[in-house]
């Protein structure tokens, strides 16, 4: 009955066209479904193509496709609160799918939001044709029931386009699944990238090779911050540029000098004239032939793999005390004693360091891999982060990292920030611990009050 009639809108909004043509739509196919005013039921494809028999995996794909559609979060839960008014799991177009409930209610559903907010994601629903508006003569949302109980006659939201547009819907999320899956591997190999040639970086610069080292400046160009949105365009333009640089770095490392090889050979620690007489019992060894070379097993870890707060500082300065190669050309600094701090409250207040971490953060070790991996992202030399390195200890200096890359969006220079905070350590100025407990608590209070934090 209110599908013939109940098209323009209350009040002085007037009739738009295509609202008049999707009314038009709708009317036809529920006539080749079945439905009320038309005729016998369609078979086949054509039938099962007007029903959706879960309306919220509907909504699932609603929310995976709302780029693509036009639509925010809000105006997605909006939708969600509308559809869960609909008593059955079931879409049939061939039976009415008007919903008509209160503005109070329906604030309450959709958690809560304001009555004006509650109007415009409404008004979007409409614009985007996802939903109908059947407003009745005095612009109330209600249902007309017979002496049976069966509903005559509903005024309020027909989501029949939304069932009309199924298809669609689930072709626009698939393909923003896909879309989300590229991104991923894109910043995957990116990451990988810089990796890897900050190793091939390091491992040249402690051999000399300045032919690989002139391309660290390429390098620290192709190592700024990726944003949480940006385009795959320019992620797959990274991509390729750090390929090209990578092509050029590995050519020019692997590129030997005339005899260097020979040196490289008789100068290894291993056959040295100098180096100490190998023991008859070897450590133990895999026996894989299909390896060039063979690799020495041990059970024993350099750091443990615990959460314990670990004193990295001890740990720098016993292996200072015995190594014979310490740098005496240092100037002296003052010995502040610094505080362990906890690996639990480094990753609570710095989240966004796993994403840097591949295999993920089991211990100190694994930290400190990503806190090196990230400080030459933003661009921290490589001064600046062994500096830190030796005023905080390892732990602290990849905690520190941990939380540059927290606030990056409030620093405005990575390498400046470290080495002030490395400078006010050397003097007993400073602390990690107030530093993490604050972003933990930043961190809380934006997961319970969003937009609210400080």
């Amino acid at each position: 009955m209110t599908d013939s009639f109940a098209v323009s809108p209350f009040g002085g909004r007037g009739l738009a066209r295509a609202q008049f043509a999707l009314n038009e739509q709708i009317l036809n196919a529920r006539k080749a479904a079945g439905g009320p005013g038309g005729g016998v039921a369609g078979q086949g494809d054509s039938r099962r193509s007007k029903v959706v028999e879960d309306k919220w995996k509907l909504i699932r794909a609603v929310t995976e496709a709302k780029a693509a559609l036009g639509l925010s979060d809000r105006t997605v839960a909006v939708l969600e609160a509308l559809m869960s008014f609909y008593p059955e799991r079931r879409l049939d177009l061939a039976r009415p799918l008007i919903v008509f409930p209160s503005n109070a209610e329906l604030s309450l559903r959709s958690r809560g939001m304001a009555p004006a907010t509650l109007r415009r994601h409404l008004a979007c629903l409409v614009e985007t044709r996802m939903v109908l508006r059947r407003d009745s003569a005095n612009g109330k949302r209600f249902a007309c029931r017979n002496d049976k109980g069966e509903v005559e006659a509903a005024f309020g939201f027909d989501l029949a386009p939304l069932v009309m547009r199924a298809g669609e819907i689930l072709r626009l999320a698939e393909e923003a699944r896909q879309e989300a899956a590229a991104i991923r591997m894109l910043r995957a190999e990116i990451t990988i990238h810089l990796r890897d040639m900050s190793a091939i970086l390091k491992a040249a610069q402690e051999e000399g090779r300045a032919e690989a080292g002139g391309l660290a400046a390429e390098f620290e160009a192709l190592s700024g911050r990726l944003g949480r949105n940006t385009p795959r365009a320019e992620l797959s333009r990274r991509r390729d540029a750090l390929l090209s640089l990578r092509a050029r770095l590995e050519a020019e490392f692997l590129a030997e000098s005339p005899g260097q090889a020979v040196e490289t050979n008789l100068n290894t620690p291993e056959t040295s004239s100098n180096a100490p007489e190998i023991s008859r019992k070897s450590p133990k060894m895999s026996a894989n032939d299909a390896q060039n070379e063979r690799h020495i097993e041990g059970s024993e870890s350099e750091y443990p793999l615990t959460n314990k707060p670990v004193d990295f500082e001890m740990r720098d300065r016993s292996d200072s005390a015995s190594s014979p190669e310490v740098d005496s050309c240092q100037p002296a600094r003052p010995n502040p004693s610094v505080e362990p701090v906890d690996l639990t409250l480094v990753l609570s207040a710095c989240p966004q360091i796993r994403d840097y971490a591949p295999n993920g953060i089991a211990g100190w070790r694994d930290l400190a891999a990503a806190a090196d991996l990230v400080r030459s992202m933003l661009g921290i030399s490589g001064s600046a982060w062994e500096r830190a390195r030796r005023v905080l200890g390892q732990a602290g200096a990849a905690a520190a990292v941990a939380a540059i890359l927290e606030r990056i969006d409030q620093i405005q220079s990575p390498g400046g920030y470290l080495r002030g905070l490395t400078a006010r350590a050397e003097i007993g100025d400073f602390s990690l611990k107030p530093m993490l407990s604050a972003l933990a608590v930043r961190g809380l209070r934006e997961r319970l009050c969003p937009g609210q934090a400080a």
